[in-house]
C-alpha cells in the first residue's frame, strides 16, 4: 500500500479542458479527489474559442481512456475513430458528456478564475514544514472571492487566453495597444461569425506555424467566394519550408495535408509571401493599419486593412508567484522537458511521451499539464497531455512504478528537410510538394501528395 503521506487526498485541477477532465477521470480511478477549476462558464472553454477549427488529429488520439471508461458508465456512443471533429464536436460529443452525465459533474466549478496559488500559512521563502502544508487556491467568481483547500494542484490552464504578441522581440510592436480594433489573434472564424470582418479587404497574417497555415487556407477559401479579398503572409523566418509540414510522410494524414495544400497555395502565387519580416511598429494609415518592419523611418512596410496575429501562445505564470516552480529560461516550460521540444534544436517531430518526473516542480504536489507544460513551445497534442495526467495521477496516488511507465506511442510529424533557406517562397513550396505524374512525389527525402484528397484541416491542436 502507498504511504498515506505522499497519496493527497484531494487535487485542484485548473482547468476543464480535455486534458483536465482527463486528469480528474484517473484521479478518480485511483480513489483521490479531483476539484476541477474552469474560469469559462462551461467546460472546454478555450476549445470552444476554436470551436470553427478542424483538428488534424481523428477521434482515435483524442479521447483519453479513462475517461472512456467512464463515459462507458452512462452509454456513451464513441465516435468514428477515423473522423476528424471539429473543436465544437470535441465539445458536444465528448467534453460536455464527460462533465456533465458521469461521476465528475459534482465535481467541476465553472466561472472559477484562480487568482493565486500559496501554501497555506507559508510564503515562498518558508520551507521547515512547508511540503506538509496544504495548497490555498484562491478563486474569484460571481459570488466574490474564495479559497479551495488542496494537498496537490495540477496547472492545466492552456495558453490560449495569453497570445504572443505581433512584436518580433516578444514586446508588443510599438503601436499594436492602440490599433487593437484592427488586429485579430489566434484564428478568426473567417468563414463563419468573422466573414465580414475579412471578406473583400486586405488581409496579412504574422506566423509560421499550424494557426497561421489554416488561417491562410481559410482567407484563400474567403478569396474564391469574395475575390477582391487580398492575402499577405509575413513570416519572421527566412526560410518558409518548415509551415509546409512532412506531407504523406506525417502519419497524422491531416496534418500531412494541412501543410501539403499550403505549399500548393504559396506556389499559385494566390498570397503575397514576404519572409524576414519582423514587425516593430503599427500605425494607423488613414482607413488601413501599416505593419512596420525595422524603424519607423525606415525599413519594410506592409499596407493592409486588417492583422491577423498567430505567433503562438506563451503560459500565464502571474498568479504563481507564491509557488515554487523552475522554468526553462526560454522556453518557460519544466526544465527537463525543455530539450526535447526546444523549436531551437527541433526542426518539428515527435516528443517521446513523459509525465510526472518531466513535470514535477520543486513545489512538492504541483505539476504543469497539456499545453502550459510546453510553454511557449508549439506542436502540442492532447495525446501527449493525457499521458502526462495518468503517470502524474498514479504518481500521486503512490504508484511510483506506474507513473514511470509509457503507455504511449505518438505518431511521427514526417517533417521534409525543404530546400535551402536562400530559396524563394515559391521554389520552397515547390520544393517539398512539387506536382508530380504519380500520386505522390519524393522530394527532399520526404514524399508529398501534390494534391491532397481531403480537405486541408485548420488544425490548432491535437
Amino acid at each position: 500500500m502507498p504511504d498515506s503521506m505522499t497519496k493527497p487526498k484531494t487535487v485542484a485541477i485548473l482547468g476543464a479542458g480535455p486534458v483536465g477532465l482527463a486528469a480528474a477521470a484517473h484521479l478518480l480511478e485511483r480513489g483521490l479527489e479531483p476539484i476541477v477549476l474552469e474560469v469559462g462558464p462551461r467546460v472546454g472553454h478555450a476549445v470552444r474559442q476554436w470551436g470553427h477549427v478542424q483538428a488534424f488529429s481523428p477521434w482515435e488520439f483524442n479521447v483519453d481512456k479513462s475517461s472512456e471508461r467512464l463515459l462507458s458508465e452512462i452509454g456513451w456512443n464513441k465516435p468514428q475513430p477515423d473522423h476528424y471533429p471539429t473543436g465544437a464536436e470535441l465539445v458536444e460529443q465528448y467534453l460536455e458528456p464527460l462533465a456533465e452525465r458521469t461521476r465528475l459533474k459534482d465535481r467541476i466549478r465553472t466561472s472559477c478564475k484562480v487568482t493565486s496559488i500559496a501554501r497555506a500559512g507559508f510564503d515562498k521563502v518558508k520551507t521547515k514544514g512547508r511540503d506538509a502544508a496544504p495548497f490555498d487556491v484562491r478563486c474569484q467568481n460571481g459570488k466574490g472571492p474564495e479559497s479551495v483547500r488542496a494537498d496537490a494542484v495540477i496547472d492545466i490552464t492552456g495558453t490560449w487566453f495569453t497570445p504572443n504578441p505581433a512584436g518580433a522581440n516578444g514586446l508588443p510592436a510599438i503601436g499594436e495597444t492602440e490599433v487593437q480594433d484592427r488586429v485579430a489573434y489566434g484564428m478568426p472564424d473567417i468563414l463563419g461569425r468573422d466573414r465580414a470582418r475579412y471578406a473583400g479587404r486586405s488581409v496579412a497574417v504574422l506566423g509560421g506555424g499550424h494557426s497561421a497555415v489554416g488561417t491562410l487556407l481559410e482567407l484563400a477559401k474567403l478569396k474564391e467566394d469574395a475575390p477582391t479579398t487580398t492575402i499577405v503572409w509575413l513570416l519572421r523566418n527566412d526560410d518558409p519550408s518548415k509551415s509546409f509540414g512532412g506531407g504523406a510522410a506525417d502519419q497524422l494524414r491531416a496534418r500531412g495535408a494541412l501543410g501539403s495544400a499550403f505549399a500548393a497555395l504559396v506556389a499559385s502565387g494566390k498570397i503575397r509571401s514576404e519572409t524576414g519580416f519582423r514587425v516593430s511598429h503599427l500605425s494607423r494609415d488613414g482607413e488601413y493599419l501599416r505593419i512596420g518592419g525595422g524603424s519607423a523611418c525606415c525599413g519594410r512596410s506592409v499596407t493592409v486593412n486588417e492583422l491577423i496575429v498567430a505567433t503562438g501562445f506563451r503560459p500565464d505564470l502571474d498568479f504563481l508567484r507564491e509557488v515554487r516552480i523552475s522554468l526553462d529560461p526560454a522556453l518557460e516550460c519544466p526544465p527537463i522537458l525543455a530539450p526535447l521540444i526546444d523549436p531551437n534544436l527541433h526542426s518539428c517531430g515527435t516528443v517521446r511521451p513523459h509525465g510526472a518526473r518531466e513535470l514535477a516542480q520543486p513545489e512538492a504536489g504541483f505539476y504543469f499539464a497539456g499545453m502550459k507544460s510546453y510553454g511557449r513551445a508549439p506542436t502540442f497534442l492532447m495525446a501527449t497531455g493525457y499521458e502526462q495526467v495518468r503517470s502524474i495521477a498514479a504518481e500521486l496516488a503512490g504508484d511510483h512504478e506506474a507513473a514511470r511507465r509509457v503507455e504511449l506511442v505518438l505518431p511521427e510529424t514526417g517533417v521534409c528537410s525543404g530546400p535551402a533557406p536562400s530559396a524563394s517562397v515559391e521554389a520552397a513550396a515547390a520544393g517539398c510538394c512539387a506536382p508530380a505524374t504519380g500520386d505522390t512525389a519524393v522530394v527532399s527525402g520526404a514524399s508529398c501528395a501534390p494534391k491532397p484528397a481531403i480537405t486541408a484541416k485548420s488544425g490548432c491542436c491535437g
